[in-house]
């Protein structure tokens, strides 16, 4: 699971990086557009997401054959999410415009949406899929189709960035040209798995339903609080973007690095949460409560390790980290510094990052969903702003970020510690005797 999350970091490295080194307005273009397009994005595959406890809780109970019909409901959402999806993040002009970004970075990041909106509908599918995988304990499949994408991505890329091959030279704005490529690439790879035993076992391919409520009910109970949270997760960090873009191109070509720096520095913590989460839903099922508390505590124990030996490492070789993204003297100097709030932040980051996941495992969604609003919305962000206005600009939004993080870590913590040890709180939230 790491893996894969790294190979999917991979691809926003490569857009990162290689519209970075076309120009700083380009780099600028692209950041400032997947900071709209994936925040709703995460919006709604995270609904999908609620497919991991739910096929992890059916496996470990051995029912097993009721996955494939949990599984076509998805298939039903992602169709009606991807239309509704496309149709907003092709009228987001609006939102630049209200933050007085440059217009030059402005058209370069609607030519990126633009092009990768045709890419939603078939990542959707993709998505539903890889995480019906990850319920069922398979996550080997789905690392190999985002590997050979990553390969596939960064050929496309080069092609369409710099009018290679005979493609036209459309610079960052053509990531979105691969990007979309490559979304249908793992889509239909993805499709092929539909034929192996263990997709085969879940009686997907035995009959045909129509939208089922009852299903969907289950699906979206789970699914829409993590939904959300995944969406203001994300568009804290868009919003934030979107304000600092007024500041000018430096400092959000900066934010931009440190962003994707942030990124790759979560992925383990993430994915040892969301290992955990999978083995938590599987006991769960099962009835083995204690070996599922288990499971959480040594998930908490790993990211906290982790969290401290890359918090110092980012001290320690900050700027030739960030040199990898660019060579532009006023750019390094700012990213630089960000990266002094990423390694303070660490241990909260990453701590959050693995109980988040773990809660999951338990379907317990809905009250961690409030907390990040709450501590994103209500605290960073106005912090941040009053901050920045103060003459911190794009130091002060991180700061508010900062203290928003610790908050949120504290109150899912003491959450994760109260549901892994109420067995009628977690026997209440499986409802598999539904």
């Amino acid at each position: 699971m790491a893996t894969t999350q790294f190979f999917i970091l991979g691809m926003g490295f490569l857009d990162t990086a290689m519209s970075g080194h076309y120009s700083a307005n380009d780099l600028a273009g692209v950041s400032l557009a997947g900071n709209v397009i994936w925040p709703v994005f995460m919006l709604i595959a995270g609904i999908n997401m609620a497919l991991v406890p739910i096929v992890s809780q059916l496996r470990g109970a051995g029912r097993l054959t009721e996955v494939g019909g949990m599984v076509q409901q998805g298939f039903w959402y992602a169709i009606a999410a991807a239309i509704i999806a496309v149709l907003f993040v092709l009228n987001t002009k609006p939102l630049f415009d209200l933050a007085d970004v440059d217009p030059v970075v402005t058209q370069i990041g609607m030519n990126y949406i633009e092009y990768v909106v045709w890419g939603l509908p078939a990542v959707l599918v993709y998505m539903n899929l890889r995480y019906t995988c990850e319920g069922l304990g398979k996550t080997l499949p789905p690392m190999i189709i985002v590997g050979i994408a990553l390969v596939l991505n960064g050929f496309l890329n080069w092609a369409f960035i710099y009018g290679r091959f005979g493609a036209p030279e459309l610079g960052g704005a053509g990531c979105g040209i691969a990007t979309a490529i490559v979304m249908w690439f793992e889509m239909v790879l993805m499709l092929t798995l539909l034929t192996t035993r263990f997709m085969k076992d879940t009686h997907i391919l035995e009959r045909f339903d129509w939208p089922n409520w009852g299903r969907l009910k289950e699906l979206f109970r789970v699914g829409i609080p993590l939904g959300i949270s995944a969406f203001i997760n994300m568009a804290i960090f868009a919003i934030i973007t979107v304000l600092i873009g007024g500041l000018g191109v430096i400092p959000l070509a900066a934010h931009s690095i440190a962003g994707n720096i942030n990124w790759a520095t979560y992925v383990i913590p993430m994915s040892i949460g969301s290992a955990a989460s999978i083995r938590i839903g599987f006991f769960v099922g099962a009835h083995q409560f204690q070996k599922a508390r288990k499971s959480a505590l040594t998930a908490f124990l790993l990211a906290l390790s982790y969290a401290f030996i890359v918090g110092g490492l980012l001290i320690l070789f900050r700027h030739e980290v960030v040199a990898i993204y660019t060579t532009n003297p006023e750019v390094l100097s700012v990213a630089a510094t960000l990266i002094l709030f990423i390694a303070v932040y660490q241990i909260a980051d990453d701590s959050l990052g693995a109980m988040g996941a773990t809660l999951r495992g338990y379907k317990d969604t809905t009250v961690p969903m409030f907390y990040g609003i709450a501590g994103y919305w209500l605290i960073a962000l106005p912090l941040g702003a009053w901050l920045s206005s103060k003459g911190y600009g794009v130091y002060g939004y991180w700061a508010g970020l900062s203290v928003g993080l610790w908050l949120v870590c504290f109150f899912v913590g003491a959450r994760l510690i109260q549901t892994s040890g109420n067995e009628e709180r977690i026997l209440r939230l499986s409802k598999l005797s539904d």
